[in-house]
């Protein structure tokens, strides 16, 4: 990355470096370290791809003051270039005050940040059902400010949880739990935002002051490498396009920071797509035959209808993985007939009903979806097809 900065002409830092192969290199290089940090959290896919994109977006903005803060090394006391060597040489304090000693709180809050966003995606599953309640580790390396928020218990739906989810400051290792109503009294709101606005206390610039699951981010937009008015700025949640004008370097270097993020996921996406939709095109030709309500049904798959299943795999599901869809056919032989209802809502692929089916994957229950398509022709016919369609997680 410095050689990249080294090799840069003129008197002033230009934003656009942070677009060349090098830096981008660290940038994803950066990430993929913290990233590295939840890959066995589990999650569904479309949550681990937008910690991941903040992992980015956190990795391009810690990368942009590396380089603006080793720019004015390039120059010696006498106003002329040094030879890259010492240059090197003499920012080699930059690199070890970045990427050793903040690097290793860094990685630790991510990963406290992406387990309890996977959390969040849990309880967020079963609504309100349950409350959630605050737990600490219980040693005796748990702050005191911390302590005093074990066992808060309020609604998932209480404010509480936007503001003092954990974690809450650097090395937090507090948690969340669900527990039933009828068994835990639920916590005051104003006692639970006292003790919350006490453990938060020295955050003084309520960096920590998020919720992980709900921002769906690894990392706050407001975090040591931007400033307090990110926190609130619509280019972060992607609602400015090509209106937006930056009014300051770091601005304008999120600008070019979102753009390659959301280039970047386009691409790996696209791949990905291509992959698993050539691994289940022998899907195409398998029919399955099942007895549903005393009425034969042979049931098949469909390019369409596979793009979906694919789409589901993102968010719809945390049961079954992109490698399981190859295998659908085999699942669907397993399943057990549920129910059936007409579809709600019009859409350009004619199905008029839905067949619901349920299945046992990785020893978790699995609602398959089947389509019943009705095409009419012209000369007053139509045709019937079954195919699957979706598939999703059945909560128990």
């Amino acid at each position: 990355m410095m050689e990249a900065l080294y090799k840069e002409k003129g008197s002033e830092f230009r934003i656009e470096l942070l677009e060349k192969p090098q830096i981008q290199e660290f940038i994803e290089g950066h990430s993929s370290a913290l990233n590295s940090s939840f890959t066995q959290v589990e999650m569904s896919d479309i949550m681990r791809r937008r910690l991941e994109r903040s992992n980015y977006i956190f990795s391009g903005f810690k990368a942009f003051h590396e380089l603006n803060e080793a720019f004015p090394s390039l120059i010696d006391e006498n106003g002329n270039r040094k030879p890259f060597e010492r240059f090197l040489n003499d920012v080699r304090k930059i690199d070890e005050t970045y990427n050793s000693n903040y690097l290793r709180a860094e990685y630790n809050f991510v990963q406290a940040s992406a387990t309890m966003a996977a959390k969040w995606e849990e309880f967020s599953r079963y609504g309100d059902r349950y409350n959630l309640q605050y737990r600490t580790v219980g040693d005796d390396k748990v702050r005191p400010e911390h302590a005093a928020l074990n066992r808060v218990t309020l609604p998932i739906t209480d404010k509480f949880w936007e503001e003092f989810y954990p974690p809450n400051g650097w090395g937090c290792r507090c948690t969340v739990v669900q527990v039933r109503k009828s068994k835990y009294p639920a916590t005051d709101h104003d006692e639970a935002m006292s003790l919350g606005e006490l453990a938060t206390g020295k955050d003084t610039k309520g960096i920590f002051r998020f919720n992980s699951g709900k921002q769906e981010k690894a990392v706050p937009d407001y975090n040591p490498y931007t400033i307090s008015r990110c926190r609130d700025c619509d280019i972060a949640n992607d609602k400015l396009k090509l209106a937006f004008v930056p009014d300051n370097e770091l601005c304008a270097a999120c600008a070019i920071l979102q753009k390659c993020a959301a280039d970047k996921a386009k691409s790996e996406r696209a791949i990905e797509r291509t992959h698993y939709l050539h691994e289940m095109e022998p899907l195409l030709k398998k029919k399955v035959a099942k007895v549903v309500e005393g009425k034969n049904m042979n049931i098949g798959f469909s390019k369409e209808g596979n793009k979906h299943l694919f789409s589901d795999t993102f968010g719809r599901t945390r049961i079954v993985s992109k490698e399981d869809l190859k295998e659908l056919g085999k699942y669907l032989e397993q399943a057990t007939y549920i129910e059936h209802a007409d579809l709600t809502h019009t859409n350009d692929l004619n199905i008029e009903h839905f067949y619901y089916f349920k299945v046992r994957i990785h020893e978790k229950w699995v609602r398959l979806n089947v389509a019943k398509q009705v095409i009419r022709k012209d000369n007053g016919y139509f045709r019937i097809k079954y195919f699957l369609y979706s598939v999703n997680d059945i909560v128990e």
